[in-house]
């Protein structure tokens, strides 16, 4: 792919490389998270482009002209189904058959109903395929309707298991490099594996259970470690409450003994903060690795054990 055919697109960590300049299986990913994981599994064999701007909340995304036709135009496209409806739509138009929808190969869960409690132990979702339409919102944005929640990146062992699927994708579309995705995915995967260990370890044994947060991202996590998710917005964080959710949630979290409203790093936290002052708490920061801002040192690894710090915390766990 050429650099101008990149235009638009920011290279995963914000370096503002085209991806067109590094050779190999030309990957185009729809935000961090997919983009991290194309670049642990490509290695030196592929190189990956993000649609999503460093620190830009993804749900938000709007593709350019120009980028629609970067989706057709690469080796191959990861994303997730159901997070950003516009590329759902760009890929089945134009990359289906050279794509993974990262959904597709894990075990999902229902979708939360917007700012409804999601409590843990809900494994009845889909797996392979996904059934979904879509519909506009009061501003005329795409919005999905999708019958399971889409944040599977927010459980390690999940993201092992797509990691792996990738490097096998990836080694089909470019036999000549197949045993350095296949290896590499195998490591990501372990490495992964060694993450969830350290989250069910550190969440084993908690005071408290119940996470109240800015929007309905961490049900996987919860699901994964015995918690119950209590959110504000629903799978989209632009949907704020109304008061008399707002009402709602500040009884919940008395009743439940919760010490922390979670706010996000790329969502404005007013409305987080506002429902902590009603109901008397603290706010701390629980990132959902949707994004990083350009020129930060984070990855995937680092945010995903600073969040499990901050639950420690405000969980009292032992």
């Amino acid at each position: 792919m050429a650099a101008a055919g990149l235009l638009g697109l920011t290279a995963c960590g914000g370096s503002g490389a085209a991806a067109g300049g590094k050779g190999g299986t030309e990957v185009v990913a729809s935000f961090y998270p997919m983009a991290w994981l194309a670049q642990k599994v490509g290695g030196p064999d592929a190189s990956v482009a993000t649609l999503t701007k460093p620190g830009a909340e993804p749900h938000d995304l709007e593709l350019t002209p120009r980028q629609v036709a970067d989706i057709g135009e690469a080796d191959f496209a990861l994303y997730v189904k159901g997070v950003q409806p516009a590329v759902d739509k760009a890929v089945e138009q134009h990359a289906k058959d050279k794509s993974l929808d990262a959904a597709s190969v894990v075990k999902t869960l229902p979708a939360p109903s917007g700012g409804d409690e999601h409590e843990h132990g809900h494994e009845g979702g889909h797996e392979e395929g996904h059934e979904e339409g879509h519909a506009e919102d009061e501003h005329g944005h795409e919005e999905a309707e999708v019958s399971y929640d889409p944040h599977v990146w927010l459980d390690p062992s999940r993201m092992a298991t797509i990691a792996t699927a990738l490097g096998e994708r990836l080694a089909a579309a470019d036999s000549a490099h197949a045993a350095g995705y296949t290896s590499r995915a195998q490591s990501l995967a372990a490495e992964l594996g060694r993450l969830d260990q350290q989250l069910r370890d550190g969440l084993k044994s908690c005071k408290r259970t119940t996470i109240v947060t800015a929007h309905a991202a961490f049900g996987y996590l919860a699901d994964r470690y015995g918690l119950k998710q209590v959110s504000i917005a629903g799978v989209d964080p632009s949907n704020e409450p109304s008061p008399a959710r707002l009402g709602e949630l500040s009884r919940e979290i008395k009743a439940a003994g919760a010490t922390t409203v979670f706010t996000e790093t790329l969502v404005s936290p007013k409305v987080a903060e506002t429902l902590a002052r009603e109901a008397g708490v603290r706010t701390a920061v629980l990132d959902p690795v949707e994004g990083v801002k350009e020129g930060s040192g984070d990855d995937y690894l680092t945010v995903m054990r600073r969040n499990l710090g901050t639950l420690r915390s405000a969980l009292e766990c032992s």
